[in-house]
């Protein structure tokens, strides 16, 4: 109510405006808090939840639309406070992606964003003397970066986190707070993160091309036909990250960025399917497009990871495969036992910080006892009563050779080298080489390389001629008379199939190279590949030759016609 007025003075009809806009404001609120303490995992709980909260918003959003003069005159509506309501719903989209894996509620997240940053809803919030309406803008900004790293809006990104800096900056200086280092923290975290890809596509004016990983029609080489494969789908997969000094933003490493990508497809635009473009109103749901279904966990304990693998094994449903990646720092055995069984070869290492018994964290009595704060492939047993596809990212990786098929699933592990040449090493930082090769081999192949940029014309040329490589490694998998049937078992979805077809070619591409002369360099699987079938066929080696002459590299690799080895 404005000035002197009185609640007498007002038309009845505005005063039930008001209170219903009163009423479902306090709705939405209640409900989007309720939503953290909803279970992270499983897949029913907290759909109809979801569902409710959505259905407020968007009342909540369509009534301030169409009563906005009232609101204005009579409730003191402030632009802040629509922007607050538009940043509720990009949230609701980006947490409905995290649920659901479905890419194309990202866009839609992104329009909520965006239509904030372009009607200047928060302009007003440098004017008021509140610091707590200026850390809103500043989560707005975080969370509008993260939704368009994950678009691959790179352009975007870097002209938001400008603004950013230049708001932090004001706030800092206005209200001399305590998290400025906080906000600077959050700032170099991004500006890293952006820097993380090892080589540049240029056009020919020297712009950079932003280049998508996700899977898009006509990137997987399709099966011969006749050719009998398992029929078994890819629906949930575990992304652990849990490396040392690794590239991070908002709880994602590099490595966990780069391998969500590649177990997507390609988001569509759903204002552009429902003809609604240019308009900003939310939308009920996507048309069904199978992306299996992800747990993002960032440097979890064992006890938060035991959770939620159960939860993905219990739930997961016939004739479907259970993902786990796992990229972290290795944990090694200290003493030699005399039997050495699956709890003896060390694995990769679990968040000690919030595994706390009575008050203390628990340390290991004796050299004999295994390490507690370690996902041991012994772990993993259990859940190889269905379809596993394990890959681990780690120094000590080897250790998940160590597996014993006792049930009779389909299992495979595919396992990053443990050591690098030392030019590869100085880029850990920035990302796992052999996780980058599971995402776009080209990038993985021209940062070995020592390539920094390559052409727009000279990209595209090379990976066409991948193309063929990876419809070739298909045929030398699918037709080896050797081969372990778990992998053809795997080799129907499509998801998998391409990983499998980039492991072969990442396996074929180290051994050739001059640099990568330790067998520790190499990845390994369980079960063992065929070697002459696949990762040392003469045909992929000629290939992989034929590419690194293209991008005229060929003196890096070790070529079989013209020298020995």
């Amino acid at each position: 109510m404005t000035g002197a007025e009185t609640e007498d003075d007002i038309p009845l009809g505005e005063r039930k405006t008001v209170t219903d806009f009163c009423y479902l404001l306090d709705k939405s609120k209640q409900l989007f808090n309720g939503l953290r303490d909803l279970p992270q995992y499983g897949h029913k709980q907290w759909q109809s939840y979801f569902g409710r909260t959505f259905d407020v918003y968007t009342k909540l959003w369509k009534f301030q639309q169409q009563h906005r003069q009232v609101l204005d005159s009579r409730y003191g509506l402030k632009r802040w406070q629509i922007g607050e309501v538009a940043s509720k719903i990009g949230q609701l989209y980006y947490h409905y992606y995290l649920r659901t894996s479905e890419t194309s509620y990202l866009n839609e997240a992104f329009s909520f964003y965006s239509a904030i940053r372009q009607r200047s809803y928060y302009f007003q919030v440098s004017k008021e003397d509140r610091p707590e309406l200026v850390v809103k803008k500043l989560r707005y900004y975080a969370r509008y970066i993260v939704v368009c790293l994950l678009l691959n809006k790179m352009d975007l990104v870097k002209v938001l986190v400008k603004e950013l800096s230049e708001e932090i900056e004001d706030y800092t200086q206005r209200f001399n707070t305590e998290d400025q280092l906080e906000w600077n923290l959050v700032l170099q975290e991004v500006a890293a993160f952006v820097e993380a890809d090892p080589v540049m596509v240029l056009n020919d004016n020297n712009s950079v091309v932003v280049t998508s990983n996700r899977l898009q029609e006509g990137s997987v080489p399709p099966l011969e036909q006749g050719m009998v494969v398992g029929q078994l789908n890819l629906a949930d997969a575990l992304i652990i990250g849990n490396c040392n000094n690794q590239v991070k933003f908002s709880e994602l490493t590099i490595d966990m960025f780069r391998m969500l990508q590649a177990l997507e497809r390609e988001p569509v635009n759903l204002a552009t399917q429902t003809s609604k473009q240019g308009t900003l109103e939310p939308n009920e749901k996507p048309a069904k497009r199978e992306n299996p279904h992800k747990y993002l966990l960032y440097k979890p304990t064992f006890s938060q990871l035991f959770t939620f693998l159960s939860a993905s094994f219990k739930e997961l449903p016939a004739n479907s495969v259970l993902l786990i990646y796992l990229s972290a720092t290795g944990v090694f055995p200290t003493g030699h036992s005399e039997y050495e069984g699956p709890y003896d070869f060390g694995g990769v290492l679990t968040n000690t910080n919030r595994d706390v018994v009575n008050g203390e964290t628990v340390q290991k009595k004796n050299q004999a006892q295994k390490e507690m704060h370690c996902l041991h492939p012994g772990d993993l047993f259990p859940f190889t009563r269905k379809p596993l596809f394990v890959i681990v990212d780690s120094t000590n990786s080897t250790a998940y050779k160590n597996f014993t098929n006792l049930f009779g699933q389909p299992l495979v592990c595919l396992l990053s080298p443990t050591a690098y040449p030392k030019s590869v090493q100085d880029q850990s930082q920035r990302g796992s080489l052999f996780t980058l090769f599971l995402y776009s081999p080209l990038l993985a192949f021209s940062s070995i390389c020592g390539l920094n940029s390559v052409r727009r014309g000279l990209w595209e040329q090379a990976q066409e001629h991948l193309r063929k490589v990876y419809r070739d490694i298909g045929q030398l998998i699918t037709r080896s008379r050797t081969i372990d049937q778990a992998f053809l078992q795997f080799f129907g979805d499509e998801f998998l199939r391409l990983l499998l077809i980039r492991f072969v070619f990442c396996s074929a591409a180290l051994r050739l190279h001059k640099l990568f002369r330790e067998s520790r360099s190499f990845p390994e699987s369980y079960p063992e590949l065929p070697k002459q079938d696949t990762v040392e066929s003469s045909l992929l080696q000629k290939h992989i030759l034929e590419l690194a002459t293209m991008l005229d590299v060929q003196s890096l690799f070790w070529d079989d016609s013209l020298e020995a080895y």
